[in-house]
């Protein structure tokens, strides 16, 4: 079945849909905020849809609507108690597929979400952003911690995605273990270089043939990433 994620800092809402999309098999993720949205859209890849409170607090639900956009065409709910026409309006401008006011059927909003599923994802043009890192088949987005390799989703985690970040903005340049580790881990940090080792070997995992590839290895100092 699905990953959905749901966005409402009412608990008791969170805890009737999820429960009623549990019993239907699928896999929930729970926000209590705008900002707690965003943060697990971008790091579970695989989600499938995305259902939105519009008044939530830190980031509104227009907001993290328009922000996931930017990068992916999962289908969105947008639920709200405003029932005027122009937070509907607003709601669809934003990119949302479908809006639903409260109070709400359980049986029909589960309807509508079995519908969506099964439209899937729809393509979204991608906005190249003056921050954006594109090296060859690459692509890295500092402002929202996402990385693409040939329009695949990887999943880094943040000490991964600081390392390739280093990299990327300076191809070529070489980066020594010492480095790297006081840059990443901080001067207050008593491990000893090979965390960085291990964490470049993870890195090139996740990138595969890419990573083997372009990410080298400079013996007796530390790594760099080749200019395309």
């Amino acid at each position: 079945m699905s990953k959905i994620l749901i966005a409402d800092d009412e608990q008791l809402i969170r805890k009737l849909i999820g429960d009623c999309l549990k019993k239907d098999g699928h896999t929930v993720l729970e926000a209590e905020n705008g900002a707690q949205a965003l943060e697990l859209f971008f790091e579970n890849s695989d989600i499938e849809l995305a259902l939105l409170d519009i008044m939530m607090p830190e980031v509104d639900g227009w907001e993290v609507c328009r922000r996931i956009r930017e990068t992916s065409g999962v289908p969105i709910i947008l639920v709200s108690a405003r029932s005027q026409d122009f937070d509907q309006i607003m709601g669809f401008e934003s990119g949302a597929d479908d809006y639903v006011t409260k109070p709400f059927s359980l049986a029909v909003l589960t309807r509508r979400i079995d519908t969506l599923l099964k439209r899937g994802a729809s393509p979204v043009e991608k906005k190249v952003s003056p921050d954006d890192i594109i090296l060859g088949e690459l692509l890295v987005r500092p402002y929202a911690h996402e990385v693409r390799l040939k329009g695949e989703r990887i999943n880094l985690t943040l000490k991964e995605f600081k390392m390739l970040c280093k990299f990327c903005r300076s191809p070529g340049r070489v980066f020594s273990r010492e480095k790297l580790l006081d840059d990443l881990w901080g001067p207050e940090y008593y491990g000893d270089t090979r965390t960085v080792d291990s964490h470049v070997a993870r890195l090139r995992t996740k990138l595969g043939e890419w990573g083997n590839e372009n990410i080298k290895t400079i013996y007796g100092t530390g790594y760099k990433i080749e200019k395309p």
